[in-house]
C-alpha cells in the first residue's frame, strides 16, 4: 500500500510539472484568494511503544484536503482535514494498528509576499493549526489486547515550500509536529508523554476564482503596469504591449517592427536624421526633405539636387520639373517675375503684352445711360461684347469700369447712381463669362468729370444733349499690376 501511493504522488508532480511547462511562473497574491490543496499524508509516531521519527522506512499514508483563503501578504488561514493511519509491532506482546482522523483550523505565516516576492517560485512558510483527531486503535500491551476508540483535541505546527507553477496551480511539501490530548494509541498511559507524530503532507494546490484583468491580456491588474493595452494586442509578463526592436514604441503600433526606430516615425529608422523614415527615403544616407523624398536640395525649391539643371534658383521662385524658373506662356520671362504669367510679352513690360490698336480704341468708347437709369440698354451689349472678346485676349490684364452722372441732382445721389452705372456694366460682363471677375474693378466718380461742361443755369430742355453725353461709363484697361488711372 505505501508504494502504491508513493508512486501515485510522483506521477501526480510529474503530471503538474507537464502541464506547467509552458506556463509563465506567475506570482499567487490577492487576486485569487482561494485556494483548494490535495494531498497525500505520511505520519510517524513517537510514544511509549516505538520512537518511529524520522525514519524514513516507518512511514504509514494517508490523505488530506484544505481549503485556504489569502487574508494579507503575510497571512492566509485555511481549514484542513486528514485522514491516515500509523502502526508499531515491536512484538507478538506489544503491537498496534490505528486509524486517525484531524480536522483542524490552521494559520499560514508566507515567507513570500513580505521577505519574498509574491511571485517568487518557491515559498517558504510557518504554520500553526488547532482543532480535533479521531482515532480508532486495535492491539497488545503486555500481552492484553486492547480496542480504543476516542477524539481529543490536537494541534499542530511546521514548516513547508509552496512551488508555484501558474496562477492557477502549485505544489507543496510541509513537516509538522502533532501533539494531541490523549495516550491511548498504544494503550501505554504516561501521565507525562501523551503519543506524538510527525506528518509529512505532499500535493497540489488549486487558487479558484479569476483575477480581476480589466484590459483582458492575461495579466492581472493587480501586476499590470499597462492596464489600458487594446484588445488583442500581444503583451509581455508585465501587460505591457510587445517591443520587438526595443525602440519604445510597441509592435502592434511599430511599421518597423524588426528594427530599431524613432516615435515620430512609426517606430522606423531614419540614418541620415532627416525625419524621413528610410523605407519611404530615396536618399536614405543623405538628409534631405519631405518634398523630394528625403534627397538633398540645397536651393529649397522642391527638386532633388540629382535633377535639379538649376541648382541655384532664389528662394521662393516657383520651378518646373527640372528645377528652372516656370515660364508658362514662353516669353522668357519667369512666372516669379512675369506679370501677366498667361499671356507673352517683353521683359521691359513685365512679360506683359502691350495693347493693339483695336483694343486701345475699343478703350475709348463709353456706355450711354438714360436719365436717373443704371440699366444696359441693348444699344450698347455689342460694345460691352466686343470688351469680354478683349479680356479673353488679354487674360491678365485688369479693366477699370468707370461710372459717371450728370449734374441733376444731389452729389451724394448722383455718387451712388454712377456706382451703380459700373456695377451693372460689370454684372453684364460677368453674366458673359469673363474669367476671374475679380480683375474687373469699378469705380464711380459722380458728376465730378463731366465729359461736357454744362451751364447749370440753363433749363434742363437747353441741356438735354451735353447731360445726356456725361451719364456714362468709361474703360481702362491695364496690366495686373494695377497700375490703373483711379483718379
Amino acid at each position: 500500500m505505501r508504494k502504491t501511493l508513493t508512486k501515485l504522488s510522483t506521477a501526480a508532480l510529474a503530471t503538474v510539472f507537464m502541464m506547467s511547462a509552458s506556463t509563465d511562473l506567475l506570482a499567487q497574491s490577492a487576486d485569487q484568494k482561494t485556494n483548494l490543496q490535495i494531498y497525500g499524508s505520511a505520519l510517524q509516531y513517537k510514544g511509549e511503544m516505538e520512537d518511529q521519527l524520522w525514519e524514513s522506512n516507518r512511514l504509514e499514508w494517508g490523505g488530506g484536503i484544505g481549503l485556504n483563503r489569502y487574508l494579507s501578504p503575510s497571512f492566509d488561514i485555511g481549514l484542513h482535514g486528514t485522514y491516515g493511519s500509523t502502526e508499531a509491532r515491536v512484538d507478538d506482546q506489544n503491537n498496534f494498528d490505528s486509524r486517525l482522523g484531524t480536522v483542524m483550523l490552521n494559520v499560514r505565516l508566507k515567507m513570500y509576499g513580505n521577505i519574498l516576492k509574491e511571485d517568487a517560485f518557491i515559498g517558504p512558510y510557518l504554520f500553526a493549526a488547532g482543532g480535533a483527531m479521531f482515532a480508532k486503535s486495535d492491539g497488545a500491551a503486555d500481552g492484553n489486547s486492547f480496542r480504543n476508540s476516542f477524539a481529543t483535541g490536537v494541534g499542530m505546527g511546521g514548516a513547508g515550500l509552496r512551488f508555484r507553477f501558474s496562477d492557477a496551480i502549485s505544489a507543496f511539501i510541509q513537516t509538522g509536529y502533532i501533539f494531541q490530548g490523549q495516550d491511548k494509541i498504544d494503550a501505554r498511559f504516561d501521565d507525562d508523554d501523551n503519543d506524538k507524530f510527525l506528518m509529512h503532507n505532499i500535493g497540489l494546490g488549486f487558487n479558484l476564482g479569476k483575477a480581476k484583468d480589466t484590459d483582458a491580456d492575461g495579466v492581472p491588474d493587480r501586476r499590470d503596469k499597462c492596464p489600458d493595452t487594446p484588445s488583442g494586442v500581444q503583451v509581455d509578463k508585465e501587460g505591457c504591449p510587445v517591443d520587438t526592436d526595443g525602440d519604445g514604441v510597441a509592435d502592434y503600433q511599430d511599421e518597423c517592427p524588426g528594427e530599431a526606430g524613432v516615435a515620430n516615425l512609426g517606430g522606423c529608422p531614419d540614418r541620415d536624421s532627416d525625419g524621413i523614415a528610410d523605407k519611404d527615403d530615396q536618399c536614405p544616407d543623405q538628409a534631405g526633405t519631405a518634398a523630394t523624398q528625403g534627397c538633398p536640395d540645397a536651393d529649397g525649391d522642391g527638386v532633388a539636387d540629382a535633377n535639379d539643371k538649376c541648382p541655384d534658383t532664389p528662394a521662393g521662385q516657383k520651378v518646373g520639373p527640372d528645377g528652372c524658373a516656370t515660364d508658362s506662356d514662353g516669353d522668357g520671362v519667369g512666372d516669379d517675375v512675369d506679370i501677366c504669367p498667361n499671356s507673352a510679352g517683353p521683359a521691359d513690360k513685365g512679360g506683359c503684352p502691350e495693347l493693339d490698336a483695336q483694343t486701345l480704341k475699343l478703350m475709348e468708347e463709353k456706355v450711354r445711360f438714360e436719365f436717373d437709369q443704371a440699366r444696359v440698354q441693348q444699344g450698347y451689349q455689342q460694345l460691352l461684347d466686343s470688351i469680354v472678346v478683349a479680356l479673353e485676349k488679354y487674360p491678365d490684364h485688369v479693366l477699370l469700369i468707370k461710372g459717371h452722372a450728370d449734374h441733376i441732382g444731389s452729389e451724394e445721389y448722383n455718387q451712388a447712381l454712377s456706382e451703380r452705372r459700373a456695377q451693372a456694366v460689370k454684372d453684364y460682363l460677368v453674366e458673359r463669362g469673363v474669367q476671374n471677375p475679380d480683375r474687373l474693378v469699378t469705380k464711380g466718380y459722380g458728376e465730378t468729370q463731366p465729359l461736357v461742361k454744362v451751364n447749370t443755369r440753363l433749363s434742363k430742355s437747353r441741356t438735354a444733349s451735353a447731360r445726356a453725353r456725361n451719364r456714362r461709363v468709361g474703360f481702362e484697361m491695364n496690366t495686373p499690376d494695377m497700375k490703373l488711372d483711379m483718379d
